[in-house]
């Protein structure tokens, strides 16, 4: 008699039946585990950490809190911030000078944003030497973007034929497409002072003097352009006429702080410090918040010896911006001149505080 087939006990059956399944799970997550590896191999690196909001960094970058600097460049980093917000961030660079500025600047010149490529421009202008200028804004001469292409022959038009080197044709170039375009125009006081500057560059003179005097038939009130025929007339050596237009312009508007700013430069192009003094302070007392005439005012002070009231006047900019590299600088400057070594050394730790990578700090200023 044959004997029937031996028959499993549902327990090996059950063993077998859970080893199947663990190596069906353990070949599943290898299966997912490599596709995420290839994955990870094509996808884009991960957004930097970022501890700042663009708010508490911009606060600080203006307000010249320490830490300032880092964290200006690490809100930079950002991919997500829009072309007006970024734009703000660059314009604070201008009191923070470094290399990894000058990396963030030139990466933003090539970005396809004209804001943030003309603001860019604008603080490159405040932070990098002449002779520097041109190897950075000079491939923009050729951008896509006509503000930008612009904006790039506005930054280098000073700049001496040396100093722009290969671009001095682009430059020459593209002063002319900006003359074109500009007569092309309506034209406004603003069209006309822009082409009356672009053609005192190119030597057009009398066709500058055309403009301007466009400008206040259009605009009788605009100051800007009366002061422009100002210092062309100066710079033509008609200094009589100058001194007669200035004039002209303060009998109509006293009280205007541009004038009177503008007439201590003046004087002061013509030897009369002491004048220039009264006229440089009158400008402070009545726009006290700027900070570029309180700037203007403490050179002449300086330079007539009078050191005390000079440091003042870049004390109370710091008062007011404590972020003005510009100012902590030539305070710092001003008290090394007096031998005030322990103010200087305040001021430096304050300034590596904000900026530990500022070129003042390397060059031991």
């Amino acid at each position: 008699m044959s004997k029937a087939p031996p028959q499993h006990s549902p327990d090996r059956l059950s063993a077998r039946r859970r080893w199947q399944v663990a190596i069906a799970l353990v070949v599943l997550l290898l299966i997912v585990g490599a596709g995420l590896l290839v994955r990870g191999w094509h996808s884009p690196p991960a957004a930097p950490v970022v501890n700042h909001s663009y708010a508490e960094a911009l606060e600080q970058a203006h307000n010249g809190k320490p830490g300032a600097a880092r964290v200006l460049y690490q809100q930079l980093t950002r991919t997500d911030l829009s072309d007006i917000r970024r734009a703000g961030l660059i314009s604070e660079l201008a009191n923070y000078p470094s290399a990894q500025a000058l990396k963030i600047l030139d990466g933003d010149l090539k970005r396809p944003a004209p804001l943030v490529q003309q603001t860019a421009i604008g603080t490159l202008i405040a932070i990098v030497p002449d002779a520097q200028r041109s190897v950075l804004i000079g491939p923009l001469l050729d951008d896509p973007d006509q503000s930008v292409r612009f904006a790039a022959v506005r930054a280098l038009l000073g700049l001496t034929p040396d100093d722009l080197g290969l671009y001095f044709g682009a430059v020459q170039d593209g002063a002319e497409q900006y003359e074109n375009t500009l007569i092309s125009q309506p034209p406004s006081g603003e069209s006309q002072i822009q082409l009356a500057r672009l053609l005192v560059s190119q030597g057009k003179t009398e066709k500058a003097f055309q403009a301007l005097d466009l400008a206040l038939k259009l605009e009788p009130n605009n100051l800007q352009a009366g002061l422009d025929q100002v210092l062309l007339l100066d710079k033509q050596g008609q200094s009589d006429q100058s001194r007669q237009q200035l004039g002209r312009l303060l009998e109509k508007h006293p009280q205007s702080a541009l004038l009177q700013h503008a007439l201590g430069n003046w004087l002061l192009r013509h030897q009369q410090n002491e004048y220039a003094l009264l006229a440089l302070a009158k400008a402070v007392e009545l726009e006290p918040e700027n900070t570029d005439y309180r700037y203007d005012l403490a050179i002449a002070l300086h330079d007539l010896q009078q050191m005390d009231p000079a440091l003042r006047q870049l004390e109370d900019i710091l008062q007011r911006q404590p972020a003005n590299r510009r100012a902590r600088t030539l305070l710092i400057q001003y008290w090394k001149d007096t031998g005030q070594l322990q103010k200087v050394q305040v001021l430096l730790a304050e300034l590596e505080q904000l900026n530990p990578d500022d070129p003042a700090l390397q060059q031991g200023l």
